[in-house]
């Protein structure tokens, strides 16, 4: 006889409860919902920030109308089943104001950022899962600063299930974010903070 599972993957509305439930109580990890299971991450550490600081500053003095938004839910996945709460959401200042906790990414959205955190889940997470559920949310670019492999991903052309274009530039190299964000980094700063 077959062995029954009695797994059950839980829907967005009840982790969304759970998440809220859990926000005050759990100081020293976050919580997404990608592919139907509950992930969770550590906050990250003093260099994590500092990075994201720096995406900020050049994003604001490039484009000043942009802004990276750290922390702001997102619904993913095909048929928004999926949460996913980035370091960074790029996009123009007030578009995601009144869209909740947790945003429909469509039509506000320009661009996702990751930066990854020294554990044992970064590379499902940051280099597997979530490049897919952005694609599927239609995001139009993913930027993954790698700090385990001193490189910059930038995930470009959501085709609906995954970025057909990936383009990986180790540190201290010069790299295009194409449009809609269109800003040149220059990636010589990431090398100060890395282990």
């Amino acid at each position: 006889m077959a062995a029954v599972s009695h797994e059950r993957w839980i829907v967005p509305e009840e982790f969304e409860e759970a998440a809220e439930l859990l926000a005050g109580r759990l100081t020293n990890v976050r919580l997404e919902l990608i592919d139907g299971q509950i992930r969770s991450k550590s906050v990250p550490g003093p260099e994590h920030g500092r990075i994201i600081e720096w995406l900020t500053r050049i994003c604001l003095q490039s484009r000043p109308k942009l802004w990276l938004c750290p922390e702001q839910g997102l619904k993913v996945q095909a048929y928004r089943r999926g949460r996913a709460r980035p370091d960074g959401v790029l996009a123009e200042s007030g578009a995601l104001l009144g869209r909740g906790e947790w945003a429909d990414p469509e039509g506000a959205v320009l661009m996702t950022l990751e930066v990854t955190s020294y554990d044992r889940d970064t590379n499902a997470r940051d280099r597997v899962e979530k490049p897919g559920a952005y694609a599927q949310a239609g995001i139009p670019v993913y930027l993954l600063i790698d700090r385990d492999a001193c490189e910059v991903r930038v995930h470009s052309e959501p085709d609906g299930v995954r970025y057909e274009s990936v383009r990986v530039v180790p540190f201290g190299k010069g790299v295009e974010l194409p449009d809609p964000v269109g800003i040149t980094l220059d990636t010589e700063p990431l090398t100060q903070w890395v282990r």
